[in-house]
C-alpha cells in the first residue's frame, strides 16, 4: 500500500521539519509513502534541495518525491493532504483582510480537492486562520465527507500539557485529556479542569481539578493566557514562528487520527466541523473539541460538565469564529448559515490507515505563524 501524501507550503520551516516525520514511518508506520510537495514557483529551487536531502536520508518507506506548483497535480488521487501554505498576517493588516486573503487560497485548494482527490482523502489544515481556512476548503470540496477534514489545534493541546506538567513537576506524557476549545487563536479556551487528569507513577488517574485545587487562579488566568499567546512568545524569543513544535503536532495529529487512534478513555483536541451543535456551539463552524479517534475517524467526546466560567469562554471563541465565517462567506458567496449536507456524523468513509500500519490564488503560499 502506497499512501499518497500532499503537502502545501512544503518549502517553509514547518514543511522542512515535517517531511522527515512523514517519510520515516513515524506517522504512517511501515506503509510506503509518496510525497507530493506543492509550492509557489519562487520556492521550487529551495524545494529541489529539500528533495535531495530526502533522497539522501534513504528512508525505507519513501517511494517518490514529486515537486509541483499545480494543486491538481499535488492532490491527484491523494490519500492525505496537509495544507500548511497560506497568507501570513502582515503589519497593519486587519484580521478580516487576512481571512479574505486566505479564503481565496483555500477556496482554490478546496476546489482542487473536489476535482481530483481520492473520495476518501483526509485533509489537515495547519495554515492560519486554520479553523476558517478548513471551513472554506470543506465547503468547496462538497462531495468529500466533512468528517474527513480537521484543523490543527493539537499544537495548542500539546502546549497546554507542557504548561501543566511544568507547573506540577511531572512529565508532559502523564497529563491527559486537557482540551482546547474553539479557535486556533488568542480566543481559544485551554481547559485543564473539565475532565483533565494526571497519571501517577502507580497508574492512578488523579483529576487535575484536584491537583490544581489550590492553584485555581493560575489554572483560570495565567495558564490560559500563556497557552493562548505561546506562538507570540516563541516569535519574540526566537525571532521566528514555531516550526519544530508545529511540525511535531501535525505529525502526532495525523498519526493519532489516522493510524493509532486514541487509547481507551483518552482524548485529544481537534478542530472539526460542527454539524451537531456539540456543547451548544453554533452549527456550521469548525470548532476545537475533545475528540476520540478510532478506525481512522474522530468522534467528539460528549457529556463533559462545563462550568459557567467555561461556558463563557466557549461563547467568546464561538463569536470570533462566527465573525470569521461571515467574512469568508462574503468572498465565496455562500450563506454564512449554510450547513454542509454531507454530514460528518453519518457519511464518513470509515477508512483507516491503521489497517495496514504497524503503528489559486496561489500567488502567496507561505508558512503561517503558529
Amino acid at each position: 500500500m502506497v499512501i499518497r501524501v500532499a503537502l502545501s507550503g512544503a518549502a517553509g520551516n514547518i514543511g522542512y521539519a515535517l517531511l522527515p516525520l512523514l517519510a520515516s514511518g513515524y506517522v504512517f508506520g511501515s506503509n510506503a509513502v509518496e510525497l507530493r510537495l506543492l509550492e509557489i514557483p519562487q520556492a521550487v529551487g529551495s524545494l529541489t534541495g529539500t528533495k535531495m536531502e530526502l533522497m539522501d536520508c534513504s528512508f525505507p518507506c519513501l517511494t517518490d518525491v514529486i515537486i509541483t506548483t499545480d494543486p491538481l497535480v499535488a492532490f491527484n488521487n491523494a490519500d492525505v493532504i496537509i495544507l500548511v501554505g497560506g497568507m501570513p498576517r502582515r503589519k497593519g493588516m486587519a484580521r478580516k483582510d487576512l481571512i479574505q486573503a486566505n479564503t481565496k487560497i483555500f477556496s482554490s485548494m478546496g476546489k482542487a480537492i473536489e476535482e481530483v482527490s481520492s473520495p476518501n482523502v483526509k485533509v489537515l489544515v495547519v495554515a492560519n486562520p486554520a479553523n476558517t481556512n478548513c471551513l472554506v476548503a470543506l465547503t468547496e470540496a462538497s462531495s468529500i465527507p466533512t468528517k474527513n477534514f480537521c484543523a490543527l489545534t493539537y499544537l495548542d493541546h500539546q502546549r497546554a500539557k507542557g504548561q501543566i506538567a511544568t507547573r506540577l513537576g511531572v512529565s508532559a506524557n502523564s497529563i491527559k485529556n486537557v482540551t482546547i476549545w474553539g479557535n486556533h487563536s488568542e480566543t481559544q479556551y485551554p481547559d485543564a479542569l473539565s475532565g483533565g487528569y494526571c497519571v501517577a507513577k502507580d497508574g492512578t488517574k488523579v483529576p487535575l481539578s484536584e491537583m490544581l485545587a489550590n492553584d485555581i487562579d493560575w489554572a483560570t488566568k495565567d495558564f490560559i493566557y500563556d497557552v493562548q499567546n505561546r506562538g507570540k512568545a516563541v516569535i519574540e524569543a526566537r525571532g521566528l514562528s514555531s516550526a519544530m513544535s508545529a511540525a511535531q503536532a501535525t505529525a502526532d495529529c495525523l498519526r493519532t487520527w489516522l493510524v493509532t487512534g486514541t487509547k481507551t478513555g483518552e482524548t485529544v483536541s481537534m478542530a472539526v466541523y460542527n454539524d451537531q451543535g456539540y456543547y451548544g456551539v453554533k452549527e456550521g463552524i469548525v470548532f476545537s473539541f475533545p475528540c476520540e479517534c478510532r478506525n481512522g475517524e474522530w468522534f467528539v467526546k460528549e457529556g463533559l460538565q462545563l462550568s459557567d466560567f467555561s461556558r463563557n469562554k466557549l461563547n467568546i471563541t464561538e463569536a470570533e469564529l462566527v465573525e470569521e465565517m461571515a467574512a469568508a462567506h462574503e468572498l465565496i458567496g455562500t450563506s454564512p448559515v449554510k450547513i454542509r449536507t454531507v454530514s460528518m456524523s453519518t457519511c464518513s468513509s470509515g477508512s483507516s490507515l491503521a489497517t495496514t500500519a504497524t503503528e489559486s490564488d496561489m500567488s502567496v503560499c507561505l508558512t503561517s505563524r503558529m
